[in-house]
């Protein structure tokens, strides 16, 4: 009998040595479970002064703290992103948060999210894609931006608008609406087109455009760069020849985001008109998934225009962004 007993007993605790790790793992397979994977597709920071500042936003928003398991991915190429969808829809994240190169060629692979039972929120940017495939747009109003620039542009009643028109990259939604106002003008014949070219967002490409119009004798007196850093290159390009700019300058210089450096610029009477796009859209979409109320397919951000004349050190304060 004391035999037996002491059998039990060892019995006992070897099974006992064995349940302690059944009940670890599974505490771990539930704290798994309970993740919120994120996919985000963005454009790359270095893009631009907003884009840092709207990558930033997202990464301060969507923290494995706050239980996210986030992938990214950055690319200003649509066929790169398009793929990066389709694989984070392979990978079977919870959510898709989107901000597309191009407005074109989505529908396809959101139906694909659809049917995985994927929900997506489009960020920044619109896309041409039926709203059942998408929870949400939180974006900027891009036509609004341009013709908020270009209404006070008409106000500024010059004698003659000769224009050097920089485009960002083609087939964006913020290329598409800063320009769609700026070519209504030119249709009318109100405005003179001296060049209209992209520069794909790029401060050096911008430069360059500048500097062959100037080569050619053309005459100008408008830059609209549809960004703050193609606005910069211009800018170097009108110092370098000598060719005065900003309040009581030749050229009137017109740029886009509201970088911190962009509105100190209009502070000092260098440039002349910024037009505002606010990066933050990551807290409005993280509320909507978090408490599931979605109440409108497009949550539109508030957005204005500064003038060099009426700027502030306080409005640089507020809504400049960086440093």
């Amino acid at each position: 009998m004391k035999k037996t007993l002491i059998v039990m007993v060892a019995l006992l605790c070897v099974a006992s040595l064995f349940a302690a790790p059944k009940k670890a793992k599974k505490s771990k397979k539930a704290a798994a479970s309970s993740e919120i994977k994120i996919g985000i597709i963005n454009n790359p920071p270095s893009e631009s002064g907003y884009r840092a500042a709207n990558v930033k936003d997202f990464e301060s928003v969507f923290t494995a703290d706050k239980g996210y398991k986030v992938s990214t991915f950055y690319s200003l190429k649509n066929d790169e992103q398009l793929n990066a969808a389709s694989q984070f829809i392979t990978d079977g994240v919870d959510y898709i948060l989107l901000s597309a190169a191009a407005t074109d060629g989505w529908e396809s692979v959101l139906k694909k999210a659809k049917r995985a039972g994927i929900k997506v929120f489009l960020f920044d940017r619109m896309l041409n894609a039926s709203e059942d495939l998408y929870e949400c747009a939180v974006v900027s109003d891009m036509a609004n931006q341009g013709t908020t620039a270009v209404n006070w542009l008409k106000a500024q009643n010059l004698p003659e608008y000769n224009v050097i028109h920089i485009q960002g990259a083609m087939g964006s939604d913020a290329q598409i609406g800063r320009t769609a106002a700026l070519d209504a003008e030119f249709a009318k014949g109100t405005m003179k087109k001296v060049i209209q070219q992209t520069a794909t967002w790029d401060e050096a490409e911008a430069k360059k455009i500048v500097e062959s119009v100037i080569n050619s004798g053309e005459k100008f007196n408008v830059i609209y760069a549809e960004n703050d850093g193609m606005a910069k290159g211009a800018v170097a390009a009108l110092d370098e020849a000598g060719i005065t700019h900003g309040v009581n300058g030749d050229v009137v210089v017109m740029g886009f985001d509201c970088n911190k450096w962009a509105l100190r610029e209009l502070l000092a009477g260098n440039w002349n008109y910024d037009g505002q796009c606010s990066p933050f859209q990551a807290a409005v979409i993280e509320n909507m998934i978090k408490t599931g109320n979605v109440t409108s397919k497009k949550v539109i951000s508030e957005e204005k225009g500064f003038d060099a004349k009426t700027i502030t050190k306080a409005d640089i304060d507020t809504y400049g962004l960086g440093d």
